[in-house]
């Protein structure tokens, strides 16, 4: 199990990072994970609201900002796995809905963790026998460096995220394992229903 914040801080800075300009062809995905990572640190330490947890703020900012930035039904239909084909447009649409509300409401507490940490790429490495990237990055600051993969792909000429690893775990698969066991005992109706409750237990909790 991953430690609250270091699994907080990465989907968030994975996220909200790629959320900070559209996306863009020409630059080579080291490139935009840095620049862009540098420019969210600086846009949330400027955010008290956001510092404060405002959970509306936040989904704000992922509805505008990140969803065009982010594959966001491959990272649903990754942590779904095989019964993504059987299911129907409706249930996708409602599984993509509710997938990202589970993770904004979930993780939006690390945003009030932003202090004074920056960010450095160490590596970018290819994945073999397919078109995407490992951007391999440390996010620094006071105590151990928390380090950061993420993986991205080109859809359209442009980079996008779709995964992120933290602490040698990728939370895409992380997620896809504890869906699993809902998927075996009730299919697709139930993880939407499971997710449901989910995401009203956390709103309550806002």
């Amino acid at each position: 199990m991953l430690k609250p914040f270091v699994s907080a801080f990465a989907f968030v800075l994975a996220l909200a990072g790629f959320a900070a300009a559209p996306a863009r062809a020409e630059v080579a995905p080291d490139a935009l994970v840095r620049q862009i990572s540098n420019d969210v640190l600086d846009a949330v330490k400027a955010d008290k609201a956001i510092q404060a947890g405002d959970v509306g703020r936040i989904i704000t900012l992922v509805d505008a900002k990140v969803m065009p930035n982010v594959n966001f039904e491959v990272m649903t239909r990754s942590a779904v796995g095989p019964q993504w084909r059987g299911a129907s447009a409706e249930q996708r649409s409602r599984l993509q809905s509710e997938f990202k509300t589970l993770l904004v409401r979930v993780y939006s507490g690390a945003l009030t963790q932003v202090k004074d940490q920056t960010v450095e790429i160490t590596k970018t490495l290819p994945v073999q026998g397919s078109t995407q990237v490992v951007v391999q990055s440390e996010v620094r600051g006071k105590g151990e460096p928390i380090r950061l993969d993420y993986r991205l792909d080109k859809y359209d000429a442009a980079w996008k995220i779709i995964d992120v690893n933290v602490g040698g775990i990728w939370l895409v698969q992380s997620y896809r394992s504890q869906f699993g066991q809902v998927l075996a005992n009730g299919g697709i109706a139930a993880l939407i229903d499971r997710l449901v409750e989910q995401n009203k237990a956390n709103a309550g909790k806002s």
